[in-house]
Order: C-alpha cells, then structure tokens, then sequence
C-alpha cells in the first residue's frame, strides 16, 4: 500500500482474522507434511498456540484409531540430548512437533545444530549425535535417525528485530522455515483481536449474562495501559473472578491483573 491513510478498526479486525486464518491453513500443510517448518511469531496471549492446536486436535481425534501419537507441544526449556531424543520419538512422516515459546532452543548452538539437520531443505535430512552417551543407550535411541516429521515453532520474539550472535541463528533457523507474523503489534491491534475472540465466543462456557461479559471487556479496554498483560489470559482470569465474586470483581482485578499507579 503506497496511502498513509489510517487503518480503521474493521480492517485491522480483518487484517488480523486473516492471518489466522491463514496460520489454520498452513498449520494443515504442515500435518500433511506439504511444509515442512514453520515459525509463528506474534504477543503472548493473542490465541497463536490455540489456533495451531485446534487444527492439530482435530486430525489426532481422525488419526486416534490408526494409534500413536500425532503431535507433541513441547513448552519450555530442554536440552539438546532431551531435544534429539524427542526428535527420534516423533521422527516419522505425517507428524508434528510444536515448540511452544521454547526461545532458548535458539540460543544454543547443539540445539540449533540439532534443529538445522532436522529441517534441512535435503530429500534425505539425517540427525547425528556425536558424542557416547548413556542417556541414548539407556533409552534405545540410536546416534543418528532420519527426521521425516514437520515442526512449528511459536514464539513471542520478531526475529527481524533481534541483535547479535542470536541474529545468526535464528536466520539460520529462518531460512528453512515459513515464517507467519500475525502483525499484533499495537495495543490497539491487541484489544480488537480480544474483542474479536471474545465476539467469536471465548466466554460462552462462562455462566455470566451478556451485560457482565461487556463489562469485562470495557474493564479491559479502559485499563488497557495499566494491565500486567493486555491478553487472552487476562480476560479469562477476570471473568474467574467475576464468577469468584459477582459484586466486586472489579475491585478484585484492580488488585491481581493491574500494575499499581
């Protein structure tokens, strides 16, 4: 776009809502091994690992019957023997491993070595472990296996913005990946994309009436510039508090989800 005209707040809405659209679709041609990697970067708490899940679940209930599991979220830190054990657990065709803002996989060099093989752009992409090791003996698991699953990578970092040694890596890690910005950049991106999930139904299992449930969100709205974190899981954690405490949920959330003044 050449304009400098301002987006309004339907086209952020449908800018936003089309990104995740499109991360549903790429997600699929990743369990259908058609892409091989991807990195979905974007805030915390804008719904990234829900969207990759909710496809994932739906082809696992499909697949259950045939046995086996189908796909793996790994969350947090791991080392790179426990990465390449993992890798071989979930090595074949037609499976997913999903790395859940696991940021320091990308700053060590094993790992990331570990990661560039099971990626690589070649027909054949084959993973060594180099040194004797009695964790791999203890638990069958050879010195070297063919990868033929897929990856996703969920991440809260812009890998554009990052600086130094880290910048090498995660370029490496880049290019054999498709990589998804869902261009949350905002506050203002952030509340519309809230409003959208909420507007497509994330409190229905919530026992609360439509006039508390617009309350919540014109709490969130007004405080936005004060809450710890301007996010999905914020918005839940309020309205567990205004089944917790149906007359001061308010005075509540002031004192739990809300920098002091």
């Amino acid at each position: 776009k050449t304009t400098n005209r301002e987006e309004s707040d339907a086209e952020i809405v449908e800018r936003i809502r089309e990104r995740f659209d499109m991360l549903k679709d790429m997600t699929k041609a990743v369990k259908k091994g058609d892409v091989r990697a991807m990195i979905v970067s974007g805030p915390p708490g804008v719904g990234k690992s829900h969207g990759v899940e909710e496809v994932l679940d739906r082809y696992n209930t499909m697949q259950m019957l045939g046995g086996g599991q189908q796909f793996e979220v790994i969350k947090g830190a791991m080392s790179p023997i426990g990465l390449y054990c993992k890798l071989f657990k979930m090595a074949d065709k037609g499976k997913v491993v999903v790395f859940d803002d696991c940021d320091s996989i990308f700053q060590d060099e094993l790992s990331l070595n570990i990661l560039k093989a099971a990626l690589d752009s070649k027909k054949k992409r084959t993973i060594h472990w180099n040194t004797d090791s009695f964790k791999l003996r203890n638990e069958g698991v050879p010195d070297q296996f063919n990868f033929e699953a897929s990856a996703i990578f969920i991440t809260n970092l812009k890998f554009d913005k990052v600086k130094g040694k880290l910048r090498e890596h995660l370029s490496a890690l880049e290019s054999r990946c498709h990589y998804m910005d869902l261009t949350i950049d905002t506050d203002k991106d952030k509340i519309l994309r809230i409003k959208q999930v909420v507007g497509d139904g994330m409190l229905n299992n919530y026992k609360l009436s439509d006039e508390v449930k617009e309350d919540i969100m014109d709490f969130v709205d007004v405080n936005k510039n004060r809450l710890r974190e301007l996010s999905l899981r914020t918005v839940l954690k309020i309205s567990d508090l205004a089944i917790a405490f149906p007359t001061k949920w308010e005075a509540m959330a002031e004192n739990t989800v809300m920098r002091r003044a």
